[in-house]
This record gives C-alpha cells, structure tokens and sequence, in this order.
C-alpha cells in the first residue's frame, strides 16, 4: 500500500506546472487531494478555472480531488483552503506550500509594491496556510509539510530581491517548525525545485518557450523529492533540490568561533583574528532538529 493512500493532501498554486505534477502525483497513489490555485496570471492577478481543470483530469484518471480558487495571501482565503480540505475529506495531513508569483526587477527599478507582493504571496501566504493547518496536524500527531524555496535564496539571482528573500525566508521558517512539530510527528522540510514552467519561462535568461518545455526540465521530474519530503519516513529540516532527475541537498556550514575573550573584543583585535574568524576549512553542518534530538 502506498505511503499516500488515503491521506488528505492540499497543494496551492497547483493549477499547472510543479503544483499540478505534485497534485496529480499524489493522487495517483491514493490520496485525496485539495488543488488551489487563484489561476492568475504570473504577478498574482486576475483568476481563471485552473484548479477545475486539474481536478477534473486527477478524477478522470480515477482519483478524488476538488478545487479551491482562493489567494493564500489573503487570510481567509487561507483559512478556506484548509477548511475546505477538512469539509470535504475530514483533515489534513500533507500541505505543499507551492503557490508563487514573480515581479523580476532590479533592485534599484524595484517598486515597493512589487517587493510586497512577492513577500505576500510566498512568505505570507505559505505562513497563513500553514498556520490554520498547524493544529490539526498537532492534534492527531501526525502531519508533513512541505516549504517550496529556491536556488534564487539560497545562493541569489539578480532580479529577485523581493523572491531571493521570500525563498530564503522559508528555510528559516522550516528550522523553527521542524523543531516545534518535533513532539508531535509533523515534519517540515524545504523543496528547492527547478523544472520548465510558465514561472521560470519568465526569468531573464530562460531559453524556452513556456508553451513547448524542454522534456527533460518536466516539472513532474520535481515531485518524487516532495513525495519523499510527505512519506512516513520524512526526515524533518531539510532541504532537497530536485531539478530534471537530479537531487542533492543544501545545509548551513558553520564554523568554530575564535575566542578573543570580552576584554579583548576589539575592532583592532578583530582584524588581527579575522582569518582565523573566516577560516571555514574544518566547518560542519548544522541542523536544529539534530542538536535538539542530541
């Protein structure tokens, strides 16, 4: 029997590209899932029938589904969504934070409503949505949730400011919930995914046509890593990249702090000390939820 049999999963921003492989991957091993999507365009406006079309193709293949249309930057909506997973099927036990836009500038070109947005739709919007699926989850000791980051946070990409410090935000919001959920069997892990989507057709640079992907850049090469991140066997505080067949993962490194001693904690002093400071040459990783099991 499938890890996913019967599970209650919801997965936002799932009318096309990685959320519709995540959705339809899910479904297809039994769970019942809640597809939202506002199906807006790429900066979060307008709305369309995108959910409706994917629930019908998960039932026409023999799955259950329904859609949501609600924005995950709205807090009822959010509610909604969650609401909406326990009407209809009972509970919750996998959310997949994936819902996303993109307002691309340079920094110095960048409006403040253009940084709100972004930071309102992947940063607010997945905490809103986990927030009202958090106490389900903690009551029945059991849930996975996974944060959708990206390699735009991790490591920078210029243009994105405003998704760089989203993306990243969710690690930070992943250390503090892995550790949290730790009691009561809720793991949270991070999704660092790359594929060719609507979303990534629109980032300078990309070198496809959103309407003709490469094959080899399928979204649906992404989800085996999400479906490893909601498996019984989830680890918790992780970051998985997943991108056309390949995965690794990303950790934070730190190093040990050089003792110069309160009297001497000088900017002089520093400077004096500042390779032995920076030397990362014997740094290790550093995982919350180890250091709180150890």
């Amino acid at each position: 029997m499938s890890d996913f049999e019967g599970k209650v999963v919801v997965v936002t921003g799932a009318g096309g590209g990685l959320g519709k492989a995540h959705a339809v991957a899910f479904a297809a091993r039994g769970a019942k899932v809640v597809v939202n999507d506002l199906g807006g365009s790429l900066d979060g406006s307008g709305g369309s029938d995108a959910a409706d079309v994917v629930v019908d193709e998960i039932r026409a293949a023999g799955g259950e589904a329904i859609a949501n249309k609600a924005s995950v930057s709205d807090r009822e909506g959010a509610k909604s969504i969650i609401e909406d997973a326990v009407k209809h099927f009972g509970t919750i036990d996998i959310l997949v934070n994936n819902a996303g836009n993109l307002r691309d500038k340079s920094f110095k070109n960048m409006t403040l409503d253009e940084y709100d947005s972004v930071i309102d739709v992947h940063l607010r919007g997945t905490g809103y949505v986990t927030h009202y699926a958090w106490p389900i989850m903690y009551e029945k000791n059991w849930g996975r949730i996974v944060l959708t980051s990206s390699t735009s946070g991790i490591f920078g990409n210029f243009g994105q400011a405003n998704y760089g410090a989203a993306k990243m935000g969710m690690w930070g919001m992943m250390n503090v919930l892995s550790i949290e959920g730790l009691s009561h069997n809720i793991r949270v892990n991070c999704l660092a995914p790359g594929a060719a989507t609507r979303m990534t057709a629109s980032v300078p640079g990309a070198t496809f046509d959103s309407d003709n992907p490469p094959p080899e850049r399928a979204p649906d090469l992404v989800s085996p890593a999400v479906l490893y991140l909601c498996s019984e066997e989830a680890p918790t505080g992780w970051v998985i990249h997943a991108a056309a067949g390949r995965f690794s993962r990303s950790q934070i490194f730190a190093n040990e702090s050089v003792e110069l001693g309160a009297e001497n904690a000088s900017y002089e002093n520093l400077l004096e000390n500042i390779e032995r400071v920076t030397d990362m040459s014997a740094a290790t990783g550093r995982n919350p939820t180890e250091r709180r099991r150890g």
